[in-house]
């Protein structure tokens, strides 16, 4: 067995799952923690008789469940994008084992010397993806789940977060402001969508960059989303005019690769930046969720670079000036609370 530390009644199932592995066999003594998510996941690394490292994945039900993660594996892997193989699973008690796609993630590997190679990396891997999109095949990124990632902002944000009530103008404002994006999301070409397509989620691999990961979220949507993702990362943050850049590279191997985006740039960009408007709003409450709810402060620590994302958007339309004006009330009341802004 592995450290006491990790002895839980879980544990002690994945490490019997384990062991009744024969294809690959496992050394189940050395299961060690890789990584935990944002969710009710975890993740360990194992060691076969090989010599070979593996990953297994830990997912609880009722709380996760690793039936879509199957599905979307399948389903990327048969595009030639680098995903993890499934090697095992048992999906009634939420166990899956995984090839290993490195320790190294894009977060740890990006710096002004590597960043422009690896963003590059992940735009053709990502062009690889949608461009042999289907409908029908994911669940859609429609207008009802759209809007309700919109209202973890005002739902936890604001409420929960900054301890704030919105008058009934705040709030009429406020719905305008969602309106807007929704339709704008909306109208965009459809595609697949990863969903979380940043830099903790890609990892650095010699063949086949970037490995993708926590996947199993993926619909049918807006073509921008996993772009706003990977450029506007909640995790890093880089100059305007390298994201400037890096989405007009994106813009022009999308158009030479057939994917149904705008011929013009800079209605392009708008649709790029209104996308990133509505995920920023939704990070900020999935963020504040996920302290309140869940007891994870490390996010909070990441709440500052997304708002200054969702306040720079905004104040670039007009449209979002009753945004601009809420944020800045909001901002003033809570000023010296001691909340993070």
């Amino acid at each position: 067995m592995p450290d006491n530390s990790l002895n839980d009644a879980r544990l002690v199932q994945l490490a019997d799952w384990l062991s009744g592995l024969t294809t690959p066999a496992t050394l189940v003594d050395s299961l060690r923690p890789a990584s935990a998510d944002a969710s009710f996941r975890r993740y360990f690394r194992v060691d076969t008789q090989s010599g070979q490292s593996l990953i297994v994945m830990d997912a609880p039900p009722p709380q996760e469940d690793v039936r879509p993660f199957v599905k979307v594996a399948e389903l990327f892997s048969a595009t030639g994008v680098s995903v993890p193989t499934i090697l095992a699973q048992d999906t009634e008690r939420g166990f899956l084992l995984l090839s290993d796609l490195g320790s190294t993630t894009y977060l740890q590997q990006l710096n002004p010397d590597t960043a422009h190679k690896l963003y590059l990396d992940a735009i053709d891997a990502l062009i690889q993806l949608q461009v042999q999109s289907r409908a029908g095949v994911l669940p859609v990124y429609d207008r009802e789940l759209l809007h309700r990632e919109l209202m973890l902002f005002p739902d936890w944000y604001v409420t929960r977060h900054l301890k704030a009530t919105l008058s009934d103008a705040q709030s009429a404002d406020l719905k305008r402001v969602f309106d807007m994006l929704l339709a704008n999301n909306l109208a965009q070409a459809q595609v697949y969508v990863h969903r979380d397509y940043h830099s903790r989620n890609l990892m650095v691999m010699d063949k086949g960059n970037p490995g993708i990961l926590d996947f199993q979220d993926a619909v049918y949507g807006p073509i921008t989303y996993d772009l706003v993702s990977l450029l506007r990362d909640a995790y890093i943050q880089w100059d305007e005019e390298l994201v400037l850049d890096w989405t007009i590279r994106y813009w022009e191997r999308a158009r030479k690769a057939g994917l149904p985006v705008s011929h013009d740039v800079d209605a392009f960009y708008r649709d790029f930046e209104f996308m990133g408007l509505q995920r920023h709003l939704k990070v900020l409450g999935i963020f504040a969720r996920l302290y309140h709810r869940d007891g994870k402060d490390g996010y909070l620590n990441d709440i500052p670079l997304v708002m200054d994302y969702t306040r720079k958007t905004a104040y670039r339309y007009k449209e979002f000036a009753p945004l601009i004006r809420l944020l800045d009330t909001l901002q003033e009341n809570t000023t010296g609370v001691g909340f993070t802004f």
